[in-house]
């Protein structure tokens, strides 16, 4: 072994070597041969003992292949060019404050135990593709895989054949890079099978192509300079939301799609995507009753609910902005909290007839805000006669929530000029009467009060007369109906006042709205 480290080779040996020979070769090194760049390579070594690196200096790369090592080694605050360990088995490793000036690569390997690298400082990727790690708690020093409060200079690429049994904990740390996912399993059904608050990434946070995760998946307070991609990725929690977001920060698109699959409820308020937030073809799975997607007071410029179907649970978007809205009426969720919703545009565009049946599934009942936001959206692009359905509708479903004196007064206004919204009525109203009135009283004609000088009797004008309030053309105070002409008079000024009285309310609330 010093004669392969003096030539910078690969020792194989399928015996023992004990960890304190290790020790002593990295820390007192040989004089290198000539030619040569001393470094340690060891293949298919079993290492006794404990190998204790605390504090050392390691200018070169340690390399590691096919290893197995008794105890878990120690690297605390050591100081190395590169780790490299490949296909080894140990019970453990203790990094915490180490720095590494290149990359750091557990790739393979089989980890019984916590790897711990607490405030660890890499100045390359970290690759752990292949591994299989363990660990027993979620605490300090429990967790399978525990990159606190460090810096990775490049990526986290723990995809392809990781499998994590315990927590992963990527808590406060930096990477510059991206950290990829992609078909890594992460299993810890009883809590958090990754804890990544306040995580900081320059790229992508990508977990498309098949991420298996039981347990939480927290990224509260997170920022991430490009996507957070979900694709194909499948999250099962039965203890917990499947995926806490809250406060998270993406810089481009927020993936929760094509395949997505969440057992469990997904939280993420308060977040800010600057491109789209899209659950197209995601499937959520929550008790009917219970809440299944959470987003308040949430920020994107294009958020997409077409879901693979429609969500059982509760999806609140209570207070969320966005600039284009998408969704089918096929698959909306069954309920759906949209009050202080905000867009400028709902994608497809469809008649109001097939949108408003979405306002109907708050939970809560009714609230006027997202038909107000519904009409103003028709209003924007030219709809005007949508945008008065849906007003129309809101009055409709607002005077359900009153007593049964304003449920009457407002289903005449419905039924006279459809509360402002239907104008026309009210000339189909008047004609109707109108006619009746001319009819009835061209067959029965009242009397004149002076017979001396009777002036010529109108059957259309005194209907007018009736029928108009603060209207006098002379007939009415000329002629006196007798008998049941008296009461049908009676009844049309009552018509005619009624029908000016919801008018004028309908006339008034227009312009209050202007």
């Amino acid at each position: 072994m010093w004669a392969a480290f003096r030539r910078g080779e690969w020792f194989t040996h399928r015996g023992e070597v004990r960890a304190r020979v290790v020790r002593r070769l990295l820390l007192a090194p040989p004089q290198a041969e000539a030619g040569h760049v001393p470094r340690l390579r060891l293949r298919n070594v079993s290492i006794n003992g404990r190998l204790d690196l605390a504090e050392a200096v390691l200018a070169g790369t340690l390399r590691l292949h096919g290893c197995r090592f008794e105890q878990a080694p120690c690297l605390d605050g050591a100081t190395l060019g590169a780790l490299e360990m490949r296909d080894c088995e140990l019970p453990g490793l203790s990094a915490v404050g180490v720095t590494i000036g290149w990359k750091c690569e557990i790739a393979g390997c089989e980890v019984r135990g916590p790897i711990d690298l607490y405030g660890a400082s890499i100045g390359g990727t970290l690759r752990l593709e292949g591994s299989r790690l363990t660990g027993h708690g979620e605490r300090r020093g429990e967790g399978a895989l525990q990159l606190l409060c460090a810096t990775v200079g490049g990526d986290v690429q723990a995809g392809t054949g990781l499998r994590v049994d315990g927590c992963t904990d990527l808590r406060d740390t930096s990477v510059r890079g991206s950290v990829v996912l992609k078909r890594a399993e992460l299993r810890n059904p009883t809590g958090a099978a990754l804890r990544a608050n306040r995580l900081h990434i320059g790229g992508d946070f990508n977990c498309r192509g098949g991420l298996v995760a039981e347990g939480t998946v927290d990224l509260c307070d997170a920022r991430v300079g490009g996507g957070a991609l979900f694709q194909e990725a499948v999250l099962d929690a039965q203890h917990g939301p499947a995926l806490r977001a809250h406060g998270i920060d993406v810089g481009a698109e927020f993936n929760l799609c094509d395949g997505f699959t969440a057992r469990g409820r997904v939280s993420m308020s308060s977040i800010t995507v600057r491109s789209r937030l899209s659950f197209k073809d995601a499937l959520i799975e929550a008790p009917a009753g219970q809440a299944a997607l959470i987003s308040r007071r949430s920020t994107a410029s294009e958020l997409d609910l077409r879901f693979r179907e429609p969500v059982k649970g509760t999806v609140d978007l209570s207070h969320t902005r966005v600039t284009v809205l998408k969704g089918t009426p096929q698959r909306w969720p069954v309920a759906l909290r949209m009050e202080g919703v905000v867009y400028d545009s709902l994608l497809p565009q469809l008649p109001a007839a097939q949108r408003l049946p979405l306002l109907t599934r708050d939970p809560e009942g009714f609230t006027p805000q997202p038909y107000e936001q519904l009409a103003a959206s028709y209003r924007l692009h030219g709809h005007d006669g949508d945008a008065r359905t849906v007003l129309l509708a809101k009055q409709r479903r607002q005077h359900t929530t009153l007593p049964w004196p304003g449920r009457v007064w407002g289903g005449l206004q419905d039924i006279t000029l459809g509360y402002g919204y239907r104008p026309m009525r009210a000339v189909w109203w008047l004609c109707a009467i109108m006619l009746s009135g001319s009819l009835l009283f061209t067959r029965w004609p009242p009397q004149a009060v002076d017979p001396g000088k009777p002036p010529h009797f109108q059957a259309a004008i005194y209907t007018f007369d009736l029928v108009l309030p603060l209207v006098d053309f002379g007939q009415e105070q000329a002629f006196s109906p007798r008998g049941g002409l008296q009461w049908a008079a009676v009844v049309l000024v009552c018509l005619g006042w009624l029908l000016a009285t919801t008018a004028a309310a309908a006339a008034n609330r227009t312009l209050r709205r202007a």
